[in-house]
Protein backbone atom coordinates (compact mmCIF):
# COMPACT_ATOMS: atom_id res chain seq x y z
CA UNK A 1 0.00 0.00 0.00
CA UNK A 2 1.35 3.45 -0.93
CA UNK A 3 1.73 6.22 1.60
CA UNK A 4 -1.10 8.13 -0.05
CA UNK A 5 -3.35 5.09 0.05
CA UNK A 6 -2.47 4.53 3.70
CA UNK A 7 -3.43 8.09 4.53
CA UNK A 8 -6.73 7.65 2.70
CA UNK A 9 -7.30 4.39 4.51
CA UNK A 10 -6.69 6.04 7.90
CA UNK A 11 -9.06 8.80 6.92
CA UNK A 12 -11.85 6.24 6.67
CA UNK A 13 -11.02 3.75 9.38
CA UNK A 14 -8.18 5.23 11.39
CA UNK A 15 -7.67 8.04 13.88
CA UNK A 16 -8.88 10.89 11.65
CA UNK A 17 -12.68 11.06 11.74
CA UNK A 18 -14.28 11.91 8.36
CA UNK A 19 -16.00 15.29 8.19
CA UNK A 20 -19.39 13.86 7.32
CA UNK A 21 -19.20 11.47 10.27
CA UNK A 22 -18.42 14.32 12.64
CA UNK A 23 -21.38 16.30 11.30
CA UNK A 24 -23.56 13.25 11.76
CA UNK A 25 -22.43 12.88 15.35
CA UNK A 26 -23.04 16.57 16.07
CA UNK A 27 -26.53 16.27 14.60
CA UNK A 28 -27.19 13.20 16.74
CA UNK A 29 -25.91 15.00 19.83
CA UNK A 30 -28.18 17.94 19.04
CA UNK A 31 -31.18 15.61 18.77
CA UNK A 32 -30.28 14.04 22.11
CA UNK A 33 -30.01 17.49 23.71
CA UNK A 34 -33.43 18.43 22.37
CA UNK A 35 -34.94 15.20 23.69
CA UNK A 36 -33.40 15.60 27.14
CA UNK A 37 -34.79 19.14 27.61
CA UNK A 38 -33.74 21.50 30.41
CA UNK A 39 -30.54 19.65 31.29
CA UNK A 40 -28.91 20.72 28.01
CA UNK A 41 -29.23 24.48 27.65
CA UNK A 42 -33.01 24.81 27.72
CA UNK A 43 -32.78 27.27 30.60
CA UNK A 44 -30.76 29.68 28.46
CA UNK A 45 -33.07 29.09 25.50
CA UNK A 46 -36.04 30.03 27.69
CA UNK A 47 -34.35 33.31 28.61
CA UNK A 48 -34.11 34.13 24.91
CA UNK A 49 -37.59 32.88 24.06
CA UNK A 50 -40.41 35.16 22.91
CA UNK A 51 -43.65 35.66 24.85
CA UNK A 52 -44.94 33.67 26.64
CA UNK A 53 -42.07 32.27 28.67
CA UNK A 54 -42.27 29.30 30.99
CA UNK A 55 -44.62 27.36 28.72
CA UNK A 56 -43.66 24.32 26.69
CA UNK A 57 -42.43 24.99 23.16
CA UNK A 58 -42.34 21.33 22.23
CA UNK A 59 -44.51 20.99 19.13
CA UNK A 60 -46.68 17.98 19.89
CA UNK A 61 -50.18 19.29 19.06
CA UNK A 62 -51.92 18.78 15.75
CA UNK A 63 -54.18 21.46 14.31
CA UNK A 64 -57.21 19.48 15.52
CA UNK A 65 -55.79 19.56 19.05
CA UNK A 66 -55.42 23.35 18.83
CA UNK A 67 -58.99 23.78 17.61
CA UNK A 68 -60.21 21.60 20.47
CA UNK A 69 -58.22 23.63 23.00
CA UNK A 70 -59.51 26.98 21.72
CA UNK A 71 -62.95 25.96 20.49
CA UNK A 72 -64.83 26.52 23.75
CA UNK A 73 -63.60 30.09 24.09
CA UNK A 74 -63.61 30.85 20.34
CA UNK A 75 -66.35 28.74 18.71
CA UNK A 76 -65.77 30.26 15.27
CA UNK A 77 -62.06 29.42 15.06
CA UNK A 78 -61.32 27.12 12.13
CA UNK A 79 -58.55 25.45 10.17
CA UNK A 80 -58.65 28.28 7.64
CA UNK A 81 -58.40 30.91 10.37
CA UNK A 82 -55.28 29.31 11.84
CA UNK A 83 -53.67 28.98 8.43
CA UNK A 84 -54.43 32.62 7.65
CA UNK A 85 -52.87 33.77 10.94
CA UNK A 86 -49.82 31.71 10.02
CA UNK A 87 -49.62 33.41 6.62
CA UNK A 88 -49.72 36.78 8.38
CA UNK A 89 -46.71 35.81 10.51
CA UNK A 90 -48.60 35.75 13.81
CA UNK A 91 -47.87 32.09 14.48
CA UNK A 92 -45.13 29.74 13.24
CA UNK A 93 -46.04 26.08 13.68
CA UNK A 94 -43.41 23.42 13.11
CA UNK A 95 -43.70 21.40 9.91
CA UNK A 96 -43.15 17.67 10.04
CA UNK A 97 -41.18 15.96 7.21
CA UNK A 98 -44.53 15.02 5.66
CA UNK A 99 -45.72 18.65 5.76
CA UNK A 100 -48.16 18.51 8.68
CA UNK A 101 -48.34 21.44 11.09
CA UNK A 102 -47.57 20.86 14.76
CA UNK A 103 -48.07 23.39 17.55
CA UNK A 104 -46.81 23.86 21.09
CA UNK A 105 -48.60 25.09 24.19
CA UNK A 106 -46.80 28.43 23.71
CA UNK A 107 -48.22 28.63 20.18
CA UNK A 108 -51.71 28.10 21.58
CA UNK A 109 -51.24 30.95 24.06
CA UNK A 110 -50.14 33.29 21.27
CA UNK A 111 -53.18 32.28 19.26
CA UNK A 112 -55.39 32.88 22.28
CA UNK A 113 -53.95 36.39 22.61
CA UNK A 114 -54.53 37.18 18.91
CA UNK A 115 -58.10 35.88 18.92
CA UNK A 116 -58.93 37.70 22.16
CA UNK A 117 -57.64 41.02 20.83
CA UNK A 118 -59.68 40.58 17.66
CA UNK A 119 -62.85 39.60 19.50
CA UNK A 120 -62.78 41.97 22.46
CA UNK A 121 -60.91 45.00 21.10
CA UNK A 122 -61.58 44.70 17.34
CA UNK A 123 -57.86 45.24 16.95
CA UNK A 124 -56.46 44.96 13.40
CA UNK A 125 -53.95 42.18 12.81
CA UNK A 126 -51.24 44.71 11.99
CA UNK A 127 -51.59 46.26 15.44
CA UNK A 128 -51.76 42.85 17.12
CA UNK A 129 -48.58 41.82 15.33
CA UNK A 130 -46.84 44.99 16.53
CA UNK A 131 -47.92 44.33 20.10
CA UNK A 132 -46.69 40.75 19.94
CA UNK A 133 -43.34 42.04 18.71
CA UNK A 134 -43.16 44.39 21.70
CA UNK A 135 -44.07 41.52 24.02
CA UNK A 136 -41.36 39.36 22.44
CA UNK A 137 -38.82 42.13 23.01
CA UNK A 138 -39.68 42.27 26.71
CA UNK A 139 -41.48 39.02 27.62
CA UNK A 140 -41.25 39.64 31.37
CA UNK A 141 -43.05 42.99 31.44
CA UNK A 142 -45.83 43.13 34.01
CA UNK A 143 -47.96 44.97 31.46
CA UNK A 144 -48.31 41.87 29.29
CA UNK A 145 -51.29 39.53 29.78
CA UNK A 146 -50.58 36.45 31.85
CA UNK A 147 -50.76 33.31 29.69
CA UNK A 148 -53.27 30.64 30.58
CA UNK A 149 -52.46 27.10 29.53
CA UNK A 150 -55.04 25.68 27.17
CA UNK A 151 -57.34 23.25 28.90
CA UNK A 152 -56.49 24.55 32.38
CA UNK A 153 -58.11 27.04 34.66
CA UNK A 154 -61.79 27.84 34.64
CA UNK A 155 -63.40 27.23 31.25
CA UNK A 156 -64.53 30.23 29.26
CA UNK A 157 -68.20 31.07 29.82
CA UNK A 158 -69.99 30.85 26.49
CA UNK A 159 -73.45 31.91 27.69
CA UNK A 160 -74.25 34.26 30.56
CA UNK A 161 -77.35 34.57 32.71
CA UNK A 162 -78.76 38.03 33.36
CA UNK A 163 -77.44 37.89 36.91
CA UNK A 164 -73.97 36.85 35.75
CA UNK A 165 -73.87 39.77 33.28
CA UNK A 166 -75.04 42.13 36.02
CA UNK A 167 -72.39 40.93 38.47
CA UNK A 168 -69.58 41.22 35.92
CA UNK A 169 -70.69 44.66 34.67
CA UNK A 170 -71.45 46.15 38.10
CA UNK A 171 -75.14 46.82 37.36
CA UNK A 172 -78.40 45.34 38.56
CA UNK A 173 -80.13 42.36 37.01
CA UNK A 174 -83.15 44.59 36.37
CA UNK A 175 -80.96 46.94 34.33
CA UNK A 176 -79.70 44.02 32.23
CA UNK A 177 -83.29 42.92 31.61
CA UNK A 178 -84.20 46.46 30.55
CA UNK A 179 -81.32 46.43 28.06
CA UNK A 180 -82.55 43.13 26.67
CA UNK A 181 -86.12 44.42 26.37
CA UNK A 182 -84.83 47.45 24.49
CA UNK A 183 -83.13 45.12 21.99
CA UNK A 184 -79.63 46.12 23.09
CA UNK A 185 -78.66 42.68 24.38
CA UNK A 186 -79.78 39.86 22.08
CA UNK A 187 -80.71 36.86 24.20
CA UNK A 188 -81.03 33.20 23.38
CA UNK A 189 -82.99 31.04 25.76
CA UNK A 190 -82.72 33.72 28.43
CA UNK A 191 -78.91 33.82 28.27
CA UNK A 192 -76.41 36.19 26.68
CA UNK A 193 -73.07 36.08 24.90
CA UNK A 194 -69.86 37.31 26.51
CA UNK A 195 -70.13 40.64 24.66
CA UNK A 196 -73.16 41.49 26.79
CA UNK A 197 -70.92 42.30 29.74
CA UNK A 198 -69.16 45.17 27.96
CA UNK A 199 -72.45 46.55 26.62
CA UNK A 200 -74.00 46.46 30.08
CA UNK A 201 -70.93 48.08 31.63
CA UNK A 202 -70.93 50.98 29.14
CA UNK A 203 -74.71 51.40 29.28
CA UNK A 204 -74.48 51.44 33.08
CA UNK A 205 -71.91 54.25 32.95
CA UNK A 206 -74.14 56.23 30.57
CA UNK A 207 -77.11 55.69 32.90
CA UNK A 208 -75.29 57.78 35.50
CA UNK A 209 -75.77 60.73 33.11
CA UNK A 210 -79.46 59.98 32.69
CA UNK A 211 -79.12 58.05 29.42
CA UNK A 212 -81.68 55.26 29.49
CA UNK A 213 -81.69 52.05 27.43
CA UNK A 214 -84.42 53.39 25.15
CA UNK A 215 -82.11 56.25 24.18
CA UNK A 216 -79.56 53.76 22.85
CA UNK A 217 -81.80 51.97 20.35
CA UNK A 218 -80.70 54.14 17.44
CA UNK A 219 -77.05 53.33 18.20
CA UNK A 220 -77.82 49.63 18.12
CA UNK A 221 -79.64 50.04 14.80
CA UNK A 222 -76.66 51.93 13.34
CA UNK A 223 -74.29 49.21 14.53
CA UNK A 224 -76.44 46.52 12.91
CA UNK A 225 -76.34 48.43 9.62
CA UNK A 226 -72.55 48.61 9.80
CA UNK A 227 -72.36 44.87 10.38
CA UNK A 228 -74.61 44.31 7.37
CA UNK A 229 -72.33 46.49 5.24
CA UNK A 230 -69.25 44.59 6.38
CA UNK A 231 -70.99 41.32 5.59
CA UNK A 232 -71.73 42.50 2.05
CA UNK A 233 -68.06 43.36 1.51
CA UNK A 234 -66.59 40.09 2.79
CA UNK A 235 -69.33 37.72 1.56
CA UNK A 236 -67.59 37.00 -1.80
CA UNK A 237 -64.42 35.93 0.01
CA UNK A 238 -66.26 33.95 2.66
CA UNK A 239 -68.12 31.98 0.01
CA UNK A 240 -64.92 30.74 -1.61
CA UNK A 241 -63.71 27.22 -0.90
CA UNK A 242 -60.09 28.28 -0.41
CA UNK A 243 -59.26 28.33 3.30
CA UNK A 244 -56.98 31.35 2.84
CA UNK A 245 -59.87 33.34 1.36
CA UNK A 246 -62.15 32.55 4.29
CA UNK A 247 -59.42 33.47 6.74
CA UNK A 248 -58.87 36.77 4.94
CA UNK A 249 -62.61 37.44 5.11
CA UNK A 250 -62.55 37.09 8.89
CA UNK A 251 -59.55 39.40 9.15
CA UNK A 252 -61.11 42.00 6.84
CA UNK A 253 -64.32 41.97 8.86
CA UNK A 254 -62.36 42.58 12.06
CA UNK A 255 -60.36 45.42 10.51
CA UNK A 256 -63.47 47.08 9.08
CA UNK A 257 -65.22 46.83 12.42
CA UNK A 258 -62.31 48.65 14.06
CA UNK A 259 -62.40 51.38 11.40
CA UNK A 260 -66.15 51.87 11.83
CA UNK A 261 -65.64 52.17 15.58
CA UNK A 262 -62.90 54.76 15.16
CA UNK A 263 -64.96 56.71 12.60
CA UNK A 264 -67.94 56.84 14.94
CA UNK A 265 -65.71 57.96 17.80
CA UNK A 266 -64.19 60.68 15.61
CA UNK A 267 -67.61 62.03 14.67
CA UNK A 268 -68.76 62.05 18.28
CA UNK A 269 -65.60 63.85 19.43
CA UNK A 270 -65.95 66.37 16.63
CA UNK A 271 -69.57 67.01 17.55
CA UNK A 272 -68.72 67.43 21.23
CA UNK A 273 -65.98 69.89 20.34
CA UNK A 274 -68.48 71.89 18.27
CA UNK A 275 -70.72 72.27 21.32
CA UNK A 276 -68.16 74.80 22.59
Amino acid sequence: MTAGAARDHRGVHGGTEPRHDRAHERGRDHEQDAEQGPQHGAAQDDLDAPWPRGISRQATMRISDVLRALGQEFPSVSHSKLRFLEEQGLIEPVRTPSGYRQYSQADVERLRFVLTEQRDSYMPLKVIKERLAAMDADPDSAEHPAPRLAGTGSPARRRWSAQAVADAAGVTEEFVQNLAQAGLLPASGGTFGSGAVEVARIAGALAEFGIEPRHLRSYRTAADRQVTLVDQVVAPLRSQHASAARGRAASMASDMGELFTRLHAAWVRQGIDDLG
